[in-house]
């Protein structure tokens, strides 16, 4: 196992609160386009998956994918809103040193999102 990893970590920066209850499922993509999962699981009370991918569990130079299930966490909600616009947010990156930690923020609404490489 690597000294690196990936963690996760959601905001609904519209109602000020963690992607709690979130499903997130992340993915390595092999040279052939098959893809193995790696992680799939639901955001804890902090907006942050807990799982052995974050510590560096299966994670290998290449191309991953994290896949967020914004429509299914906005439908979950108890707020009146329209049907959700998003579906699914895909972050597809290149994993370039499995000893490094890869820290992927997610901001969202119900409308847009911003995904990044954090610190």
């Amino acid at each position: 196992m690597s000294a690196g990893g990936i963690s996760i970590h959601a905001v609904d920066v519209a109602h000020g609160r963690p992607g709690t209850g979130m499903r997130v499922e992340i993915h390595r993509i092999m040279p052939d386009g098959e893809r193995l999962v790696l992680a799939d699981g639901v955001l804890g009370a902090d907006g942050a998956l807990d799982h052995p991918v974050k510590t560096g569990e299966g994670v290998e130079a290449g191309v991953h994918e994290v896949l967020f299930h914004l429509g299914a966490f906005f439908a979950a909600t108890a707020e009146r809103l329209p049907p959700p616009f998003l579906e699914v947010v895909p972050f597809r990156f290149r994993v370039f040193d499995a000893s490094l930690h890869y820290h992927l923020p997610i901001k969202f609404t119900p409308w847009g999102f911003s995904l990044y490489r954090g610190a």
